[in-house]
């Protein structure tokens, strides 16, 4: 199949540096809850969700992060504003996500914020599983690796955001 770049990208990062991960092809999903029905060995909070979002405040200009964390969870919109230091937080529009991303769709968004060059918050949360799961930059290709790799090559700032 013909993916986006960032899909080669990644499971070539994970190759080069010696990463345990497995890789899913599967139809096309949009939401954490149609992966997990695809992925059935792993659970729903061993999916990654990767959010774009916008934060800002008045006088300065909003900034585009992502925050990762387990699929089965929410974030706390007020945890983020405080960790942000932002007075303001929304989601990024389906544009704003593809032009962040090279045209990644919604549901596609890999948590390699990194390879965006934005910054990545995830939940401490996220490192309570051995292993996670997530779409790799199309929502037909997912990729499984443990949670300690993803800590050390993406190297999130990590707090206590979501619930």
């Amino acid at each position: 199949m013909d993916y986006h770049p960032v899909t080669k990208q990644i499971t070539e990062l994970l190759r080069s540096n010696d990463c345990w991960f497995r890789t899913f092809e599967h139809a096309p999903v949009r939401t954490s809850e149609e992966a997990a029905r695809l992925r059935p060995e792993f659970s729903l909070h061993e999916g990654a969700k990767a959010l774009i979002v916008k934060a800002g405040s008045p006088g300065k200009e909003a900034k585009f992060v992502m925050l990762v964390f387990p699929a089965d969870l929410k974030f706390n919109a007020k945890k983020v504003k405080v960790m942000l230091g932002a007075k303001e937080i929304s989601f990024a529009t389906e544009n704003e996500v593809g032009a962040a991303t090279g045209g990644i769709l919604v549901g596609g968004v890999p948590p390699f914020g990194n390879l965006f060059n934005l910054p990545v918050f995830a939940d401490e949360s996220l490192f309570g599983n051995e292993k996670m799961v997530f779409n790799a930059g199309d929502r037909r290709f997912s990729v499984a690796i443990l949670s300690e790799d993803y800590k050390k090559l993406v190297n999130p700032t990590i707090s206590s955001f979501a619930e």
